[in-house]
C-alpha cells in the first residue's frame, strides 16, 4: 500500500520489521517524493552510532506494532545510511545507490498536468510544520543491591541419648549355689551413666548469587504538542468567479 502524508507522520520512533517480523529498529526519519508522497524511510537500527539505514517505503505496511517493510533484516541494515537526525534532501547519488541496493527502478519524474494562466503570476508557496519526535537517554535513578544480615529463630529437635538404671533380680537356684559365696554384711555397687547433650556449632555456606540485571521495555508514550499550517483562500470577483 502506499502510505499519505499523514500515516508517515505517525510513523516517527515505531517499530520497523522486516517481512518476517523480525524487529529492525526504529523509524528515524523520511522522505517524500516531488509530489509529496513518502517514499523512503531511514531506520534506528542501533549498530551504527550517528548513522541510520535507509529503506524504501515501496510495499511497506502500516500494522499494530509500527511498519512491516518488504525486505529482510540484513538488507536493510546493509543499505545506503544517511545522519541520524538530518533534515537534508536526498540527492542524486544517494537515490541511485538505494535503488541500486534494492534492485528498484528509478520512477520518473511526475509531469505537470496544467499549464500556468497568462497573468497569474507567481505561484503561492502553502507551508506547514510537521512534528518530529524522536527520543533522547536520560538518566533515570540509580539501582542498588546491598545485603545486610538478619537474626532469626530457628527451632529444631536433636535425639539425645542417657543410660537409664533398673534393677534386675536373678534368683539362684540350689543347684547353682556352689561356688557362690554368701555373705552377709554391708556391700555397695557402682555403675558409671552416660547422658548426651545438644551441642551447637554454625557453618557459613554460599546459598546463591544475586546481581542487577535489566530488559529494555519499549512502551507507547503520547506527545502532544501544536503545529501551525497556512491556508490559503482565494478573492475572486464575482463576474470573474467561475460558475459550476
Amino acid at each position: 500500500m502506499k502510505l499519505n502524508a499523514q500515516q508517515a507522520n505517525s510513523l516517527y520512533g515505531q517499530d520497523v520489521k522486516d517481512r518476517s517480523g523480525s524487529k529492525i529498529g526504529n523509524v528515524g526519519q523520511i522522505w517524500t517524493d516531488a509530489t509529496g508522497e513518502p517514499t523512503w524511510v531511514s531506520v534506528k537500527t542501533g549498530l551504527m552510532g550517528q548513522k541510520e539505514s535507509m529503506a524504501p517505503l515501496d510495499k511497506a505496511r502500516i500494522t499494530d506494532s509500527g511498519l512491516a517493510v518488504d525486505y529482510d533484516k540484513s538488507t536493510v541494515k546493509n543499505a545506503p545510511v544517511v545522519d541520524a537526525g538530518t533534515d537534508q534532501p536526498l540527492d542524486t547519488a544517494q537515490i541511485e545507490q538505494l535503488y541500486a541496493h534494492y534492485h528498484l527502478r528509478p520512477q520518473p519524474a511526475p509531469s505537470a498536468s496544467r499549464g500556468r494562466a497568462p497573468g497569474a503570476g507567481e505561484d503561492l508557496v502553502r507551508s506547514e510544520e510537521r512534528l518530529r519526535v524522536g527520543t533522547e537517554s536520560q538518566p533515570a535513578g540509580t539501582a542498588r543491591l546491598r545485603k545486610y544480615v538478619v537474626t532469626e529463630d530457628v527451632h529444631t529437635t536433636v535425639p539425645v541419648e542417657h543410660d537409664e538404671v533398673y534393677v534386675e533380680r536373678e534368683p539362684i537356684a540350689a543347684g547353682d549355689a556352689r561356688g557362690v559365696r554368701a555373705d552377709i554384711g554391708e556391700a555397695e555397687q557402682e555403675m558409671t551413666l552416660r547422658a548426651e547433650r545438644p551441642v551447637v556449632a554454625k557453618d557459613t555456606v554460599p546459598v546463591e548469587r544475586v546481581h542487577l540485571a535489566k530488559d529494555e521495555v519499549v512502551e507507547q508514550q503520547p506527545v502532544d504538542d501544536q503545529i501551525r499550517r497556512e491556508r490559503v483562500e482565494a478573492d475572486i470577483p464575482e463576474p470573474a468567479r467561475r460558475r459550476r
